[in-house]
């Protein structure tokens, strides 16, 4: 379905757009436009790429009031498109924005060749309306049907800011509705508007001098006949942004060079501490939960390989990897909530001062920031970084930002170095977030020193207004997150942690005979009614029997091969299997020692993390999680390339495989050496 451009200022009914099906949001950044998306689509949305490239986009659905042609609305498709602030950059987000209204990108799910949206959804901000006119236009010159949503009504109205949505609508040629997202008002407006969109009936200027005269005749044209009609009180109007004295003051605060990285540290240790103590509730109704599933298992199925399948391969990994999920979901309901309240902006202001002595651009921001989520989108980003050695290096040292796959790796350690003690695991957690900016920092400036001479560029940044954060978009990016980590763990994680279930239990051996001596021992003085030094001989001897059967297997057989290499860190044969394997994807390590050191007869326990803790090495004494030995593990899981998927997209966007090969051999030498430093000393000490 096209639309023929029209070409006067009257719009007749053959230009009315029947049963739109796919529609374009477009929006400058921090305009609201994602969470206008989520009011209309709701949880009936994926997550994705666009078809050859790297940036992501969101795909929803939604139902059309009915139109005067359709008693029955229309299935509606959402396309929410990047944030920019023109269509014209030379930017990839702009090429993508243009190529979709173009109609030569088909948005993900969509077949290819569907051609140009059917209308175009532009989201502004009321507070800022002169910058969002240039993009407005930009978006009205491609002569699709338009709706104009003019977001953050609310905010504009509470700042004393009057506008004349006739007035503006009279000088766009397009419909108006004022929104606001976060509260979901004008939602239903938004919907019925685009069933009555229609080609705007007139062409703003085709350059860029052109369309910012256009837009600044735009702004003095409403604000004129906004002040003749006055405001809704009766008092004269206003149309110019106030600055509040609160803002003024958080300001001075947050974007300080002292006061502004000082608050930045205490922010993120506020996040670490809730990531303890509020996940942990979840944490131990999970790992509740799991053990009854296990119990029931082994209660329910035969005795046999498939009982030791499913108790000890399947529910155990599982286990081991969900119960890592509420600390996830948890991180990034509170980032998005930051994000929502014009704070992460203030950051990235703050911390492009650090950046810049270690020869990193001002743009290296945004992608080290998305890296902490998760290295791949973070690597994508950097095509937006102009400058090529620029690029390089933040390729380089992105995947030193701790990103959500270390999340289950850093719960595990922190705990085990300070059980019930939320602060200090706090600590330590926000500890293993420095340590790994540092890395990246001191990595950048050895490259931007020797083999990527050369200067960063500033960063321009636009810092938002504060606003309150919008709860129903933080849960979708908690839902959205912690979805993607299950079926991360459903896939890679699971079979792995399978496969080292098998390699673990197999081929069977027969006990060791002191063990079957001190069994039948106990078993006698159980049945003479010493039965609690009985059952005590006989539970050290089952340990005494799995702990040889796990040394004799084939995962036993490996760990022992590769040992003396981890030997100088104070692994044991048992964490030199967990790290081998780990080097697929990092968060399998907890799922690793849950597998050979929990092992799988104790469902019905104190769970799995306490299993872990009292794990022991070969001599049965020493406990396999020595401080030292956490600390060296922790130090090494900071520092360490342990994800393949990392290394093909380095080699993907840095231009060949030799930068992902030095990307892989420079961290892996100085996770080596780091860990080894710790252990050694903490040792000694």
């Amino acid at each position: 379905m096209t639309a023929s451009p029209a070409t006067t200022d009257q719009v007749s009914d053959v230009d009315v757009v029947p049963g739109l099906t796919r529609v374009a949001l477009l929006g400058n950044p921090n305009t609201g436009k994602t969470t206008l998306f989520n009011r209309i689509s709701g949880l009936r949305a994926k997550t994705s790429n666009f078809p050859g490239t790297t940036q992501e986009a969101r795909v929803g659905h939604a139902t059309l009031p009915a139109s005067p042609t359709q008693r029955e609305g229309a299935r509606l498709e959402l396309i929410d498109l990047p944030g920019i602030y023109s269509l014209e950059l030379e930017l990839s987000e702009s090429e993508i924005c243009r190529r979709v209204l173009a109609g030569s990108l088909a948005a993900p799910g969509s077949a290819p060749g569907s051609g140009a949206p059917d209308a175009v959804l532009v989201v502004v901000d009321a507070t800022n309306l002169g910058r969002n006119l240039m993009l407005a236009g930009e978006a009205l010159r491609r002569r699709l049907p338009t709706v104009v949503a003019l977001n953050m009504i609310d905010l504009s109205r509470q700042r004393g800011l009057h506008i004349d949505i006739d007035a503006l609508a009279s000088r766009l040629g397009c419909e108006v509705v004022p929104t606001c997202a976060r509260g979901g008002d004008g939602v239903p407006a938004v919907l019925e508007a685009i069933t009555r969109a229609r080609v705007p009936n007139q062409t703003p200027p085709g350059t860029i001098e052109g369309l910012e005269a256009w837009a600044d005749e735009t702004y003095a044209a409403v604000a004129s006949a906004t002040s003749a009609r006055g405001n809704a009180s009766g008092g004269p109007a206003v149309f110019v942004e106030h600055h509040t004295t609160l803002t003024d003051r958080l300001d001075r605060v947050f974007t300080h060079p002292v006061g502004g990285v000082l608050s930045f540290m205490a922010v993120m240790f506020c996040v670490f501490y809730a990531l303890f103590s509020i996940a942990a509730i979840p944490m131990d109704l999970i790992e509740l939960v799991f053990a009854h599933v296990g119990s029931l298992v082994e209660a329910v199925v035969p005795d046999g390989i498939l009982r030791e399948f499913l108790a000890g391969g399947v529910v155990s990994a599982i286990s081991a990897t969900v119960v890592f999920l509420p600390q996830i979901c948890l991180l990034f309901f509170i980032i998005s909530l930051l994000e929502d309240t014009g704070y992460l902006a203030r950051a990235a202001f703050v911390m492009d001062r650090v950046l810049r002595p270690f020869g990193l651009s001002g743009h290296a921001f945004v992608p080290l920031l998305s890296s902490h989520a998760c290295a791949l989108p973070g690597i994508m980003a950097c095509r937006a970084i102009p400058e090529k050695k620029d690029r390089l290096a933040t390729i380089l040292v992105a995947p030193f930002m701790s990103c959500s796959a270390r999340i289950p790796v850093y719960v595990l350690l922190t705990v085990l170095l300070f059980p019930d003690s939320p602060f200090w695991q706090s600590v330590a957690f926000m500890g293993c977030y420095l340590l790994g900016i540092f890395a990246g920092l001191f990595s950048a400036l050895i490259a931007r020193r020797t083999i990527l001479k050369g200067q960063g560029r500033p960063m321009m940044l636009e810092l938002p207004t504060y606003k309150r954060p919008s709860i129903r978009t933080a849960l979708y990016a908690a839902y959205d997150r912690g979805l993607m980590f299950l079926k991360k763990a459903g896939t890679v994680i699971l079979a792995i942690c399978i496969l080292l279930w098998w390699l673990s239990t197999y081929p069977h051996v027969q006990p060791p005979a002191e063990a079957v001596n001190l069994g039948a021992q106990g078993q006698a003085l159980v049945e003479s009614g010493e039965v609690a030094r009985g059952e005590e001989m006989i539970a050290t001897a089952e340990q005494m029997t799995e702990r040889h059967a796990i040394k004799h297997s084939f995962a036993g057989r490996i760990g022992r091969t590769v040992q003396p290499v981890f030997e100088p860190l104070g692994y044991d044969w048992q964490l030199s299997v967990a790290v081998m394997t780990s080097f697929a994807a990092r968060e399998v390590f907890a799922g690793s020692m849950a597998t050979i050191v929990a092992g799988t007869d104790d469902a019905e326990g104190e769970g799995v993390m306490q299993r872990i803790a009292d794990a022991r090495r070969d001599d049965g004494v020493t406990l396999v999680f020595l401080p030292a030995v956490s600390w060296s593990l922790l130090v090494y899981y900071v520092l360490a390339m342990q994800c393949l998927p990392t290394l093909a997209v380095t080699a993907k966007e840095a231009g060949g495989l030799k930068w992902a090969l030095l990307q892989l051999g420079w961290m892996s030498t100085l996770a080596y050496v780091a860990a080894l430093l710790v252990f050694q000393t903490l040792t000694r000490l």
